[in-house]
């Protein structure tokens, strides 16, 4: 099977079957204490960051979904679209097709659509293991004029799927390679199993600066992958994994017990702005989201600017909720024991 109908399984199966893990991302287990008099105008709530040299609007990003096929271009222009009215983050689906079929260009580079926002370009860092150079991975930074590359790893879902890619050996130094040649920075991002304290170290200690966790408890790609499987083997190989993985607020809690100065983006499994602030509280920079704006995007540009307003009015009146005025403020507000 090649790339491209690949990514039309991978579209297809989000849209229209139920890929959740088992797992729940941790966060119902987070709750604020509530202020009833919190003397702030809601007017005033600031929920403007920093990422990337850029300022957001809110601390939201679109997480990586798709790429490479005439669907995931309408999807990819409807969500660059909206991020650059909202003023938010977005990440690109993986890349590794652009470096076989040049023709899809397209259906990634949303840069006229969206000049302004955080964009990120997306390969699986096992490709480095498969002859992809340092050069290629700055390519496909400059083939979309993108802010930062993600290095996604995705070692489960590449186990579960016929056509996977299984030499997972040596890989820390390559990625180091990459991190010392590119000219905007890396981020290593799961894709919904989490990251550990352990590997987090050994990215930091090879030079990693941003961290994405994307935890369990939203799509499970072992669950799309038995979704596609050929035979019974395959699917329940895949399917006996849908509880497999660190809740996205466990692993939240272990890379920020692996360092405090990196950037960390919480995602997996996070299902409002409310969420959003939890993870903000437990120690993020930046939250994402997939599921629901990929399932938005299928259908309008408009839907997706209604899910990123429902998201940003969710956050801001947590915020408000917990008299927070800043998210340096949020970062500190009264939890229940």
């Amino acid at each position: 099977m090649s790339d491209i109908e690949r990514k039309q399984d991978h579209i297809e199966i989000n849209l229209t079957k139920n890929v959740k893990s088992d797992l729940e991302s941790g966060f119902k287990s987070i709750r604020f204490i509530h202020n009833a008099l919190p003397e702030i105008n809601y007017s005033n709530i600031n929920t403007t960051t920093s990422f990337l040299g850029k300022t957001l609007q809110a601390p939201i990003l679109i997480s990586s979904m798709t790429g490479g096929t005439p669907r995931a271009m309408e999807i990819n222009y409807r969500l660059a679209a909206a991020a650059q009215k909202a003023n938010i983050a977005m990440g690109l689906g993986s890349m590794r097709v652009l470096l076989k079929e040049q023709g899809v260009l397209d259906t990634f580079a949303v840069r006229h659509i969206a000049p302004d926002i955080v964009l990120l370009a997306n390969i699986g860092a096992v490709q480095l293991n498969y002859g992809v150079t340092p050069k290629e991975c700055q390519y496909l930074v400059d083939a979309v004029k993108a802010d930062a590359l993600i290095l996604h790893l995705n070692v489960l879902q590449e186990l579960t799927q016929p056509e996977g890619d299984r030499n997972w050996e040596n890989l820390l130094p390559k990625i180091k390679e990459v991190v010392n040649y590119l000219s905007v920075p890396i981020i290593i991002k799961e894709v919904g199993y989490g990251l550990s304290k352990k590997t987090a170290k050994q990215l930091i200690d090879i030079g990693v600066k941003m961290l994405d966790v994307a935890g369990s408890g939203g799509t499970s790609w072992s669950q799309v992958e038995s979704y596609r499987a050929t035979n019974s083997l395959q699917k329940n190989i895949a399917s006996s994994f849908a509880d497999w993985g660190i809740p996205t607020l466990d692993s939240l809690k272990m890379v920020r017990e692996a360092s405090k100065d990196i950037l960390v983006i919480a995602s997996g499994g996070l299902n409002s702005g409310i969420d959003g602030a939890k993870a903000i509280r437990m120690g993020a920079d930046i939250f994402g989201f997939a599921g629901q704006f990929i399932k938005a995007a299928a259908i309008s540009e408009e839907l997706v600017s209604e899910e990123i307003q429902l998201i940003v009015e969710q956050f801001k009146i947590t915020m408000l909720c917990t008299g927070s005025r800043s998210l340096n403020d949020l970062k500190v507000a009264e939890l229940l024991d």
